[in-house]
């Protein structure tokens, strides 16, 4: 890398199939918002003559953030593949979203990549949630780069960021994370700013000119060598650290001089094994331009450093029914297994899925086996099912270039599976397998809604369904004791474009409505209550009359009836219909409209009439005297209590434990764990941690995550109680 003069750029702005996973580089782009991964990524088409202009296809549009909440947002919501080709070689660069929100898309972006490129803004060095990306990667061993973008800032500082990413990426060995290239800076502005026009490489010692918009290669002055003596030693050695030759380091301490060639081909290896991380910069070609700078050398690393689909081991692959099944990694001629990443609706063309090929060849028109993992607990429609595909496609911006096969380690897009959700796996109908699912995180915000108007009540289900299809990282609940309809998403961004998805792509318009917990209510004290249902009024009248004792019972007892009637008092055909008619009160509770629980109601007494007693007579009779006995008893609100569990760096542990206390949390305990984090465990009541997912993002700088679980309901305290009694009051 940076040895080779003139690379050869392909016309990636033409559909291209890949005929082997040699001939393929899946690369996820990683960074903060506004880090400049779209700008990147457009800089890299224009260098591989993919588009015409910065960010442009032929026939108008850009190739990443095209859609159209994208534009309104100016942000990226959404994974984006853009394809190019370079050296023979086609690049699938797999633009992600840097906001936290949408977190699902990155990690469909890391499903689908064999390499990392992580894009880190100078002018705005690394955060916390970078970092934890990086641990990720880390953890599986997946092969990364660092590009250091924004180099126009005035106080931008090359070799200060690279101190910072070494810190920040090295771990134990800030030696595995060094420039392949320096910068070279033009003459100085009135602002004192001079900016950078060109790099040189510390192995080649070329210099790299873009200042004319074209990278143009020559030898640096001899003025110049010197300046990059000490990074050049520095690479060297950490080169040779990593090299697989372990003579070479005594060579090299011993004089020898070591052979670039040698070097190159070592650094190539340590890229793709996953153990050297080098850094580069970049920047978007100016107005005019061809090349932006350092964009042949990205290109360069992508296609020689960093690894094939071949290098990749497959993930766990099952029968639909559970068994194991072991799969030659990346085959082309293997049993079809592949992916499906992303799910859109486009209004014209309907469903498409944008699908990562693991083993076999996928080709238009075949009917595959669509297995799903029965998320239903997300609001996600089971399925597992034969569906005929359409046509295979690469996608570009809004078009879709038809291509004739997608080989192994190949990304594509897929027309017409009706069924296709994100996660789901497509395979042989006569070979049906199933890929173990991606770690996803739960959506922990609640966003209650309804259809604004009745035309929108009769669309709401189809597009919920359709959403929650495109998007494994929302969750659909039908609540049954608040009857509420509740979207739970990642954060307030996630659920606006949820909201303006809703609108502008499946014609539903909706209101948000506070969202509301489960409440319960239960018997603070024992107490006893008479139920007399008597009416005469021509023809048959209606006769029952019961006596009831209500006491409390340990949380989680539910409703439990007794029957302790003597003598026949309340005949035996009826007393079923008193615990029919009990039960039905308690379900519609006896205070505040919330169902009564956890107490033993106990029919003492009663009496009944030969003609005019019934059924329903006694039912009416026993909601009567649980209503009785509530009006005499103290009701105690219960309220759901959840355990939380929150991982957050040691800085913020004290912020996190107090917030905690302030929304009545009970701290049960922490925990140290590795990487500088501590688990902080407690108990909180749900209506407080409505907004938890937003609130602790903010307290934490977003380096914190939480998980929830109900743990059980509680009694309410009356303060709280009457305040909520207000505000409902209020909100009617």
């Amino acid at each position: 890398m940076g040895d080779k003069a003139n690379a050869h750029p392909g016309a990636a702005g033409r559909a291209v199939a890949a005929d082997h996973p040699a001939s393929v580089r899946n690369v996820v782009l990683v960074g903060h918002s506004g880090s400049g991964k779209t700008t990147l990524v457009e800089a890299l088409a224009l260098t591989a003559g993919a588009v015409n202009r910065a960010g442009r296809v032929e026939d108008g549009g850009t190739v990443s953030d095209y859609d159209e909440i994208e534009h309104r947002q100016q942000r990226s919501v959404q994974l984006s593949l853009v394809p190019v080709e370079w050296d023979g070689i086609k690049v699938n660069l797999l633009d992600t979203p840097g906001y936290a929100d949408f977190v699902g898309e990155l990690r469909a972006g890391l499903r689908a990549a064999d390499a990392a490129l992580f894009v880190v803004s100078a002018s705005d060095g690394v955060d916390g949630s970078t970092r934890m990306v990086w641990e990720e990667c880390a953890a599986v061993g997946m092969p990364r780069a660092i590009v250091v973008t924004h180099l126009e800032a005035a106080r931008a500082d090359f070799e200060e960021m690279t101190r910072i990413c070494a810190q920040a990426f090295g771990g134990d060995d800030p030696d595995a994370v060094l420039p392949l290239y320096l910068p070279l800076h033009g003459p100085q502005g009135p602002d004192g700013h001079a900016p950078v026009t060109g790099l040189i490489g510390l192995l080649s010692q070329k210099l790299f000119d873009y200042a004319s918009g074209e990278r143009k290669e020559s030898d640096p002055g001899e003025d110049q060598l010197p300046l990059i003596e000490e990074a050049r030693n520095r690479l060297i050695e950490g080169i040779i650290a990593e090299s697989e030759d372990e003579t070479l380091m005594d060579r090299y301490l011993g004089g020898e001089q070591i052979d670039v060639k040698t070097l190159v081909e070592d650094l190539e290896r340590a890229v793709a094994r996953g153990t050297f991380f080098p850094v580069l910069a970049a920047a978007p070609a100016a107005e005019g331009a061809r090349q932006g700078l350092g964009t042949v050398e990205l290109l360069e690393l992508i296609t020689r450093g960093f690894p094939t689909p071949l290098e990749h081991p497959t993930p766990g692959v099952t029968t639909v029914d559970g068994k194991p099944r072991e799969l030659k990694p990346c085959d082309p001629d293997g049993p079809l297994v592949a992916e499906v990443v992303r799910t859109s609706s486009d209004p014209y063309v309907g469903r498409v899925s944008l699908v990562r090929v693991f083993s076999g060849t996928l080709r238009p028109d075949e009917t595959v086996h669509v297995s799903g993992h029965g998320l239903t607990d997300r609001g996600h429609e089971d399925h597992d099912v034969d569906e005929r595909i359409g046509a295979v496609s690469t996608p570009f911006g809004k078009q879709q270039r038809p291509v004739s096969h997608c080989v192994a380690g190949d990304l594509a897009c897929v027309a017409k599976l009706s069924r296709a959700e994100t996660g789901d796996t497509l395979s042989a109908k006569d070979d049906p397998l199933l890929m173990e699912p991606w770690d996803m995180p739960d959506p922990l915000l609640p966003l209650a809604i309804q259809a604004h108007s009745k035309p929108d009540e009769d669309k709401l289900s189809q597009g919920l369904a359709r959403l929650v299809a495109e998007d494994p990282t929302m969750r659909l609940e039908q609540n049954q004791d608040t009857h509420q309809v509740v979207l739970w998403c990642l954060g307030e961004a996630h659920a606006d474009v949820a909201l303006e998805r809703l609108r502008s792509r499946y014609g539903v318009q909706v209101d948000v409505v506070p969202h509301k917990v489960s409440l319960r209510e239960t018997f603070a004290t024992r107490s006893a209550g008479r139920g007399r249902h008597v009416k005469q009024s021509g023809g048959h009248g209606q006769y029952a009359i019961c006596e009831i004792e209500v006491e409390p019972l340990p949380g989680g007892s539910g409703i439990e009836f007794v029957d302790k009637v003597v003598g026949g008092a309340v005949p035996r055909q009826f007393i079923p219909s008193v615990e029919k008619g009990v039960r039905a009160q308690a379900a519609k509770g006896v205070a505040a409209g919330n169902p009564l629980v956890d107490v033993r109601v106990t029919l003492l007494d009663g009496k009944a009439h030969s003609v005019d007693s019934s059924d329903a007579a006694f039912q009416t009779a026993g909601a009567l005297a649980l209503r009785e006995a509530a009006a005499d008893a103290r009701i105690h609100l219960l309220e759901p209590v959840a355990e939380v569990s929150v991982l957050v760096g040691d800085e913020y542990v004290g912020a996190v434990m107090s917030d905690l206390s302030g929304r009545r949390g009970r701290v049960l305990g922490t925990e140290q764990t590795a990487g500088g984090r501590t688990l902080v465990r407690a108990e909180v009541p749900e209506i407080e941690i409505g907004r938890y997912a937003v609130d602790l993002r903010s307290l934490s700088h977003g380096t914190a995550r939480f998980n929830r679980r109900y743990a059980r309901h509680e009694p309410m305290p009356a303060q709280v109680a009457e305040r909520l009694r207000k505000q409902e009051q209020e909100a009617s």
